[in-house]
């Protein structure tokens, strides 16, 4: 029995309200989602939506699938896919369709007609040339949702760039943003474009859903990689659009921040690393018994002698243990926290205890993988499901939505 939400009530096919179960007390149970996008940020989006209960079927191209299956994160594969694709990719069903293929087009339009929400990431004009673009498919469903997340944007001079993490990150000038004045560039050494858009990309067909429950409404929701980076440099836009004397101006070799004053930043400890938020100068040079910074008690000079202060903090730190200076800091209340490698941080009892982690299962291999970061209702949104095998779902969607009437005459029109 299929099942769709329509005016905020949840519906089974004879347009009965389904009681809340726990098989879908979920916020997002009861909707189709149809998941176009490939490798992360399309992926990523739909599968928050999957996570918060969403049925998600992804549509891949046979033999191939989604690229992300074979482009790997640290080159490491896990039952046949990339351990990537297992954690971007959860929660989903595939179905596999050739959309130069006139009937399989047609077939993937029926689905269309019976989805709440289509999701696609490809360059801009690529849709348009299939027909499943959004003036397009809301000729097929008025009421649908449909999330289109691109490099640039569908407009300007980058549109047709190619749409990836590091290029739009540099695109921004986020890379001028980390680092010492000595250092070039440093780009964020992980896919924050791709993971800030598909927040954003989830958060608009949300607010989307929203409005078509008050009023029926579907609707197009936009963004795109390089969008997202701006996004985050709100506050040094900001700033400067109101300022234009402010510049980009990075510091000496412990500061984590262009734009804040000493002792913003991380210092080397005998054994690890600490790092250091914003706090009172004087404050730490009485805790560190030095005398010098205990006596800078004139706020402009965190900024005016900033590379001193850092380098007497540096050298002070460096004469103790890590846990040796968190427990004087800690204890007064100072804004601080250890600088952890990656093994650190597992074996920490605090991420032990966020339970950050779950397993599921695929043809016998087990998959340890991270969880939705959300909470509801007190409850961590775990998953049962694993990324699934290209085409596994194929015949059992295709009986459960078996093609109408109109399938003939779709594929003579695609055709």
């Amino acid at each position: 029995m299929s099942k769709r939400l329509i005016n905020g009530d949840l519906l089974n096919d004879e347009s009965e309200p389904l009681p809340m179960t726990t098989e879908n007390i979920r916020p997002l149970a009861g909707l189709l989602v149809l998941d176009f996008s490939q490798f992360l940020a399309g992926p990523v989006a739909a599968m928050r939506l999957a996570d918060l209960g969403a049925r998600v079927i992804k549509i891949e191209r046979p033999g191939t699938g989604d690229i992300g299956r074979t482009l790997a994160f640290a080159g490491r594969t896990l039952d046949g896919d990339t351990v990537s694709f297992h954690a971007m990719n959860r929660n989903k069903e595939s179905v596999t369709a050739d959309l130069k293929v006139p009937s399989d087009l047609a077939y993937v339009k029926e689905l269309v007609a019976r989805a709440d929400v289509l999701i696609q990431n490809f360059r801009p004009g690529v849709m348009e040339r299939i027909g499943l673009d959004y003036a397009s498919v809301k000729e097929i469903n008025p009421a649908i949702v449909y999330a289109s997340a691109t490099g640039y944007g569908n407009n300007g001079p980058w549109r047709d760039r190619p749409g990836q993490d590091l290029l739009a990150q540099a695109i921004s000038g986020l890379p001028w943003l980390s680092g010492s004045r000595a250092d070039g560039p440093v780009p964020v050494g992980l896919s924050i474009a791709d993971h800030l858009l598909s927040c954003h990309i989830a958060q608009g067909v949300t607010a989307l859903l929203v409005r078509r429950f008050r009023t029926g409404q579907g609707g197009l929701v936009e963004s795109s990689l390089l969008e997202s980076m701006l996004d985050l440099q709100f506050e040094l836009l900001s700033t400067k659009l109101n300022d234009d004397t402010i510049q980009v101006q990075r510091h000496g070799d412990h500061a984590a921040h262009a734009f804040l004053a000493a002792p913003y930043g991380t210092y080397p400890t005998s054994d690890g690393y600490i790092a250091l938020a914003m706090n009172p100068v004087p404050k730490l040079g009485a805790l560190l018994d030095l005398p010098v910074l205990e006596g800078m008690i004139d706020p402009q000079l965190a900024w005016d002698q900033q590379e001193r202060i850092e380098a007497i903090l540096a050298a002070r730190f460096a004469t103790g243990t890590t846990q040796h200076w968190l427990d004087i800091l800690d204890a007064a209340d100072v804004w601080c926290a250890p600088v952890l490698t990656l093994d650190e941080l597992l074996d920490s009892e605090g991420f032990v205890a966020i339970r950050m982690t779950q397993q599921v299962v695929r043809r016998g291999a087990t998959i340890s993988t991270t969880r939705s970061p959300l909470r509801i209702d007190g409850e961590v949104l775990t998953s049962e499901k694993a990324a699934p095998t290209l085409g596994e779902d194929d015949e059992r969607v295709r009986a459960e939505f078996p093609p109408t009437h109109a399938t003939g005459a779709l594929a003579q029109k695609v055709g």
